[in-house]
């Protein structure tokens, strides 16, 4: 006797109707998304280190576009050395100021128990959840009208910059402390430690994971904005890479350009990277579970 089988659509329906299955198509469309989303960008890179100046067909590698090429490299064309020194100039001090601010500001308001202390934490999600072209736009107002005092370019763009990154590094910080509680702290005073002291020798070693990666975090956001840092623009000086992208794409770009987004791409993987590193160092000695790349994505430092 003759058995029937199952047709191959049969086979299909009866396949996606068990919920057991290895969600294969669901990895299919992720590595899809990922291969649409990196692959311009590692042509772009590849190009960064073309022999030649075509932008379509590969000549042979070569550091020409980032410091071989007497004048149109990035290390020898003024304008692209000048975007770069800015860029990194906002990005490091913005880390310097804003991770500080931020650990203050959330230690204040985890610590906060008055009338105003929701509203205050409601209201720290407002620039997060602001366009930033709107945020651009009132910064620029605030700084041609009200506080005339500050000079467009990098001091008004170093605001601006703090601005938008100080409510994410405040969110970073008040998860751990969340995550951490406030018993060691209160086991350190019990044992004659004063509040500063605790604070100290305490709380800010368990917070220097989460402390770490708001400095690479508000690096990379800092290093990338294009928004802000176009409005607050005032000279050459102050014309960061995005905007020198930007503003030289649409005419004749050289491959340089190239070189120039790829440090740019460099520079954001390097400060997550990092960050990654750091914090799977420390979990690691904590004896803890879990990746330290899952915790970053979740933003659960």
């Amino acid at each position: 006797m003759e058995i029937e089988r199952p047709s191959v659509l049969a086979r299909l329906k009866r396949w996606l109707a068990n919920p057991w299955n290895r969600p294969r198509l669901l990895a299919l469309w992720t590595w899809i998304y990922l291969a649409w989303s990196i692959v311009p960008i590692v042509i772009a890179v590849q190009f960064s280190f073309n022999a030649g100046r075509s932008r379509s067909t590969w000549q042979g590698f070569s550091f020409q576009w980032y410091f071989q090429d007497p004048d149109l490299s990035v290390l020898h064309d003024p304008s692209l050395r000048l975007a770069l020194i800015q860029s990194l100039k906002l990005a490091g001090l913005s880390m310097l100021i804003t991770t500080p601010l931020g650990v203050a500001l959330a230690l204040g308001l985890a610590r906060w128990r008055g009338r105003g202390a929701k509203p205050a934490n409601f209201l720290m999600l407002f620039p997060l959840v602001t366009p930033e072209i709107v945020m651009g736009v009132a910064l620029f107002l605030v700084f041609t009208n009200l506080l005339d005092f500050v000079p467009l370019g990098t001091p008004a763009q170093l605001l601006g910059h703090v601005t938008f990154s100080l409510s994410l590094v405040v969110i970073i910080i008040r998860g751990r402390l969340f995550a951490v509680g406030r018993e060691y702290e209160e086991a350190a005073m019990d044992l004659g430690a004063t509040q500063w002291e605790s604070l100290r020798r305490v709380l800010l070693p368990l917070l220097a994971p989460a402390i770490f990666s708001a400095l690479m975090i508000v690096f990379a956001l800092s290093i990338d904005d294009f928004v802000i840092s176009a409005f607050l623009v005032s000279q050459e000086s102050s014309i960061t890479i995005p905007v020198r992208l930007y503003s030289s794409a649409r005419m004749a770009p050289s491959p340089a350009l190239n070189a120039l987004a790829s440090l740019l791409l460099f520079g954001s993987l390097t400060a997550i990277t990092l960050a990654g590193l750091f914090l799977r160092r420390y979990r690691k000695r904590e004896g803890a579970r879990g990746s330290a790349v899952e915790d970053l994505a979740r933003l659960e430092i």
